[in-house]
């Protein structure tokens, strides 16, 4: 078992005063009678007339002295002030000027940072303490009685004062920074003082602390910085930014085949395509009337931008019902992919199909190009924000406090999103990766500032000044930030296990969004503290009750917890096993749905009843059958002159199997070297008896037709790639598992605590995926957000779900863990660190997490279904997480395992590296020396 431990690579190892050759315990000898030895660190008592004692006054300790015609002298540290109230003395400390106006003798100091000590005492004045002290200070001795002089020292640590015959002698010093022992006597000649020690220095904080203390000193660089990055990343985008593309298909499969060779030997049908749907009323589709009408549409849209032909429905095989009163005309584009068309052109097609309609006549077009153009503006970042700042607000109560989180977040914003043009540039980025970036930008942004004003607000109620809180906070807090931003991105870099270009260029896209959350986190944050650090509690909004006047410092440097917190975190301890039993139950529990859910692509028939696109599905279905919206194209690949005499019998066998509807006759080359066959199954696209007439081709029919045929189309590829992403999905979630796994064994030197993370956000996300598939059902709960059909899973939406997910749940994870492990290594008790971690942190994941909620619940009225599904499961599984998995299993579970949770090998131990992902807030803390509490003393100190 592993203590605790307390060695830090930035603390010295050799406490000051080691070496016998710097010590200063003493403070100059005092043989004569009358005079006492003042100890650095302790309080010597002195009871002789004529004499004072100093002392080195300890973070808020006051050395004093009641005898008569003496002084005290001390160094205060921090700010503390060594008082006398002796008739004839007066008393120095360090870090003012400490001046004198008794009659009869005054006390000089040791100053620190600049100050210069001094007595004005009319009669036997004393020198100052120390010359060139901790930073160079002078002591000088501005005495007016002619017998005392003061004497200047040069020796780096302090000087004491040397020779003269003062009526009430010469005090000697010591000008150490943290030491200061004098005496005086009464007559006597004032000896040289000892050599002082040097002054070690504090310990350094780590690069985040001192990259802190840069911004905050340059804060106007830092700002000015931030804005020329998003000028240049504007101007770098407008000038090279590429456009939004996805290819959904899946590499190497047959549906890439076929695709691959309508390209080659089919171009003018390779591409995508638009149907145009004509439905007459009481009228047959053959009136000339409606030819005439029908006529001038097609002739119109031949004409228009990325049209390579429009086939003429009244001679094409299969272009009017059996019922005579519905048509399709097929609109052949020069774009593969659906992305690649430009939306205000397919508005354009839209509005002629309008303006084509009369009484009697309706007009609908259909397909993914019609779909993606209604989907309308893909974004609801104006309400994420506006939820956030009411959060923020409520959490903080202060203007000035709520506001830190929101600028960061908005400076993340601007870059980011400039600089995904770029992305564009280089990769396949799929146009709803923009709005996925940007709440995960806005989301982390504001959630890692709020953790850290949070940190901050803390220290300065601990009492450091603005620039030494900022500095502690990113010491802290700050590394906290950047391995749960490290999570993140390692699950976002999984999805490119998954070989599919759109994911790829999806993860690109927030992984630029989250390294830019983290870099303004960096270094705009602290300069932001610089201009508004000191205002941080400033407008105060009349929400709740005001904060305490007197707030309770907790051992480690932050505030206590409310009450409530603690309160809770108590009674998960007693009931631990009840916790764990009901935690778990109510996330297996919501997970349950998923066991029936059904994967593939949502398409038109699952939009909404108003829109061109379902209109147009729903027009095929009832004229020419469910399958008519989903065809399969059978590609032949011709290569001997003999292969095209075996094309009848592949559309018999073709049209004999079963779930087959209607075969339309093959389509030849000019140069004979591939046939198209259209095949039309008798049900859906999402139908699972369609997946089966696809692989009964591919396995039974097409093996034995003598040449080589490929099945593509929307309906093959949808299948393909579901099937191919759940090949890849155990390796997604085993790769992202165990990369989390080892940052979280190596920030928290656990072997347990890293486990248990990662089977609880693999509960959160199965959580999140029994949501997700009970609101796709289309009953009550799919009613809530606007989907009324029953719509299939789509393959991608699950990992992409995890990759998000589980980088997001780690975050919490970390923050929780990260102060549990802080008062572990100060307590070295358990069941004490799962309490004060989980009231530490519980008010800030909770606003944390209800700001996330908020900002991906606004993808939830977005028209497309990816989105409504993604903001869905987000939402929830945050939901869940911040609430049964942090707040509830995680410390009901460690209770359990007890001592073990910090767990870790010796030999494993020896090898890894500290990250001290806590950091090492005792070294901020007042006491300066950076020393943990006795069990003995009391937990909270009163700060003022």
């Amino acid at each position: 078992m592993n203590e605790p431990t307390t060695d830090d690579g930035d603390r010295p190892t050799t406490p000051p005063g080691a070496d016998a050759a710097n010590r200063t315990s003493q403070a100059g000898a005092a043989d004569q009678p009358g005079g006492r030895t003042g100890r650095n660190g302790e309080a010597a008592a002195s009871n002789q007339p004529g004499s004072g004692n100093g002392r080195n006054g300890d973070h808020g300790q006051t050395g004093a002295s009641n005898q008569p015609g003496s002084g005290n002298g001390r160094n205060g540290d921090h700010g503390q002030t060594g008082a006398s109230n002796q008739p004839g003395s007066g008393n120095g400390r360090n870090g003012e000027a400490a001046t004198s106006n008794q009659p009869s003798g005054g006390n000089g100091r040791n100053g620190d940072h600049g100050q210069t000590g001094a007595s004005n005492q009319p009669s036997g004045g004393t020198g100052s303490i120390g010359g060139h002290g901790d930073h160079g200070q002078t002591g000088a001795g501005d005495q007016s009685h002619p017998g005392s002089q003061s004497s200047a020292g040069h020796q780096p640590g302090g000087n004491g004062s040397s020779g003269g015959h003062g009526d009430h002698g010469q005090n000697r010093g010591n000008g150490d920074h943290r030491r200061s022992g004098g005496n005086g006597r009464p007559g006597g000649n004032g000896g040289n003082g000892a050599p002082a020690e040097t002054p070690a220095a504090p310990p350094r904080p780590g690069v985040l602390g001192r990259l802190a203390g840069v911004s905050y000193r340059r804060r106007g660089r830092v700002v000015v910085a931030w804005v020329v990055a998003i000028a240049a990343a504007f101007g770098l985008s407008a000038a090279f930014a590429g456009d939004f593309t996805a290819d959904y298909s899946a590499p190497g499969s047959d549906s890439r085949q076929a695709q691959d060779l309508l390209e080659q030997r089919f171009p003018a049908q390779s591409g995508d395509t638009i149907d145009v749907v004509v439905r007459t009323d009481g009228a047959a589709v053959t009136d000339p009337d409606v030819q005439a009408d029908v006529a001038a549409l097609l002739d119109e849209l031949r004409g228009q931008p990325h049209v390579v032909a429009v086939d003429d429905p009244y001679t094409t095989p299969g272009g009017l019902s059996q019922n005579g009163d519905i048509l399709v005309a097929t609109v052949n584009l020069d774009v593969v992919l659906p992305d690649d068309m430009p939306v205000e052109e397919t508005e354009e097609l839209l509005a002629m199909a309008d303006a084509a309609e009369r009484p009697g006549l309706e007009i609908a077009l259909g397909g993914q190009t019609i779909a993606l153009a209604e989907q309308g503006e893909i974004g609801s970042e104006a309400i994420g924000m506006a939820a956030a700042a009411v959060i923020l607000l409520i959490t903080f109560g202060t203007v000035v406090a709520a506001g830190l989180p929101l600028i960061v977040a908005i400076a993340g914003l601007a870059l980011s999103g400039m600089l995904t043009g770029l992305v564009a540039a280089v990769a396949d980025v799929p146009d709803w990766s923009t709005a996925l970036a940007t709440m995960m930008g806005i989301a982390l942004g504001i959630d890692y500032v709020l953790l850290m004003v949070t940190r901050f607000r803390e220290w300065r109620a601990a009492g450091l000044d603005p620039e030494r809180a900022t500095i502690a906070t990113l010491d802290t807090a700050g590394r906290a930030v950047m391995v749960a931003g490290s999570t993140v991105m390692i699950s976002m870099l999984g999805l490119f296990a998954m070989g599919l270009t759109f994911m790829q260029g999806a993860a690109l896209v927030t992984i630029v969004a989250v390294l830019v959350v983290m870099a303004a986190a960096a270094t705009l944050f602290p300069a932001l503290l610089g201009f508004f650090g000191s205002w941080v509690d400033r407008l105060r909004l009349p929400l709740g009750r005001r904060q305490r006047p007197t707030a309770q410092l907790a051992a480690g440097g932050h505030v206590e917890p409310s009450r409530t917190w603690l309160r809770w975190g108590r009674l998960v301890d007693r009931h631990s096993i009840i916790a764990t039993v009901v935690g778990v139950g109510l996330l297996l529990a919501l997970a349950a749905p998923f066991l029936g859910v059904r994967f593939g692509f949502p398409d038109a028939g699952n939009n909404e009843e108003d829109r061109s696109s379902r209109q147009a599905y729903d027009l095929l279905s009832e004229g020419f059958g469910p399958g008519a919206n989903g065809p399969l194209l059978l590609v032949a690949d011709l290569d001997d002159p003999g292969d095209e005499a075996a094309l009848p019998a592949l559309a018999e066998a073709v049209a004999a199997t079963p779930g087959v509807a209607a075969v339309l006759p093959p389509a030849v080359t000019e140069a004979g070297d591939a046939a198209l066959l259209t095949v039309l199954p008798a049900t859906g696209p999402q139908d699972a008896a369609t997946e089966d007439v696809v692989h009964t081709l591919r396995d039974d029919v097409l093996p034995g037709a003598g040449v080589e045929v490929h099945v593509g189309g929307v309906t093959a590829t949808s299948i393909d790639s579901t099937e191919n992403t759940a090949e890849r999905l155990p390796l997604l979630i085993g790769g992202v598992v165990i990369l989390s796994m080892i940052l979280l064994l190596v920030s928290f030197r656990s072997i347990v605590i890293p486990i248990t993370a990662a089977l609880m956000n693999l509960l959160s996300v199965a959580a999140a995926y029994g949501v997700v598939a009970l609101v796709l059902e289309g009953g009550w709960a799919g009613q809530l957000i606007g989907i009324d059909t029953e719509t299939p899973m789509p393959a991608f939406i699950p990992v992409l779900v995890f990759a998000v997910l589980f980088g997001l749940s780690m975050d919490y994870e970390v923050f929780l863990i990260s102060r549990m492990r802080e008062a572990w290594t100060r307590t070295g008790d358990n069941g004490r660190a799962i309490v004060e971690g989980l009231a530490g942190t519980g008010r800030v994941i909770t606003a944390a997490a209800a700001i996330m909620v908020a900002v991906f619940a606004a993808f939830i009225p977005s028209p497309e279904v990816f989105l409504k599904v993604i903001g869905v499961g987000m939402a929830a599984a945050i939901l869940v997480d911040a609430t049964v998995v942090r707040m509830l299993l995680v410390p009901a579970v460690m209770h359990l395992l007890g001592r073990a949770n910090w767990w870790l090998p010796s030999w494993l131990e020896r090898r890894l590296p500290q990250l001290h992902v806590e950091g090492r807030p005792e070294l901020y803390l007042p006491d300066g020396d950076g020393r943990s509490r006795d069990a003995d003393e009391p937990e909270l100190v009163p700060v003022r």
